[in-house]
C-alpha cells in the first residue's frame, strides 16, 4: 500500500466509468475505466480528443475510493496518454495492492519501463494513417513481456504492410498482438482476409464497445 502522503498525490482525470472492455484479450469482460487527461500525440483517427485538455484533479485516494462503487476487480488506466502524468505509476501500484487486475492503454511513444510488471500493458504502434508514425519508443520492445500486448490500428493496405513489417522485424516472439480496423474506414472483413492471407498469428480486434455503443463517450 502507498503511504498517506503518496495517496494524496493527484492526477488530472477526464472521466471514470464502468463498461464492457472493447479491446485486447479482455474484450467482452466488464471493466472500470480511469481516463486521464492529456496526450502528446494527435492521431488522425483519434476518438477521444475530448481528453486532450481540461480534466479534474483527484487524489489517488479519491480515485481508489470512487471505483469501489463498481462491481468489478478489473480496471484499465487509459487516456489520452496516461504515462504523461508521473503519478500514474503510484496509482497503478495502489490498484495492484488493493487486488485489482490492472490494464494500461498507452500510445507506445513513452517508456513503459517503470510500469509495474503486474500490469498488462496494451501498447500501440502508430501506423502511417495515424500521422504519428515513427513516434514509438524503441526501448519498449525490450520491456515487453508475455503479459503485455501490442496493437496496430489499420486504415488501409499501407498500414497493414507497415504492421506486417514491424511484426516480422521487431515483435518479440512471446508478445501477443492485434490488428484493429479504423471504424467506417476499413471494413473488418477486408482486414480479416488480409490477416488470413498473411499467415500471421494476429488477433482481429473489432473494438466491441463501438459495435455496442458507437462513439458515445463514457463507453
Amino acid at each position: 500500500m502507498l503511504s498517506s502522503t503518496d495517496l494524496q498525490k493527484t492526477l488530472h482525470l477526464t472521466e471514470i466509468f464502468f463498461s464492457i472492455q472493447g479491446e485486447s484479450r479482455f474484450s467482452g469482460w466488464p471493466c472500470i475505466f480511469i481516463r486521464l487527461t492529456g496526450c502528446n500525440l494527435r492521431c488522425s483517427w483519434c476518438d477521444t480528443t475530448y481528453s486532450f485538455n481540461g480534466g479534474t484533479a483527484y487524489s489517488i485516494e479519491q480515485i481508489c475510493k470512487h471505483i469501489t462503487q463498481y462491481p468489478s476487480r478489473r480496471v484499465e488506466v487509459t487516456g489520452g496518454e496516461p504515462l504523461l502524468q508521473k503519478n500514474v505509476i503510484l496509482l497503478m501500484q495502489q490498484l495492484i495492492a488493493l487486488g485489482y487486475e490492472v490494464l494500461l492503454e498507452t500510445s507506445g511513444s513513452l517508456s513503459i519501463h517503470n510500469v509495474p510488471t503486474e500490469v498488462c500493458r496494451i501498447v500501440d504502434v502508430k501506423c502511417p494513417s495515424s500521422q504519428e508514425c515513427g513516434q514509438f519508443e524503441e526501448s519498449n520492445w525490450q520491456a515487453l513481456t508475455e503479459h503485455d500486448e501490442v496493437k496496430f490500428v489499420i486504415a488501409h493496405q499501407e498500414d497493414f504492410d507497415f504492421a506486417v513489417n514491424i511484426v516480422k522485424s521487431k515483435m518479440p516472439a512471446h508478445v501477443r498482438y492485434s490488428f484493429s480496423p479504423v471504424q467506417d474506414v476499413l471494413a473488418p472483413r477486408i482486414l480479416a482476409e488480409w490477416i488470413i492471407q498473411s499467415g500471421l498469428d494476429a488477433r482481429l480486434n473489432l473494438q466491441l464497445h463501438k459495435l455496442l455503443w458507437g462513439n458515445e463517450s463514457g463507453r
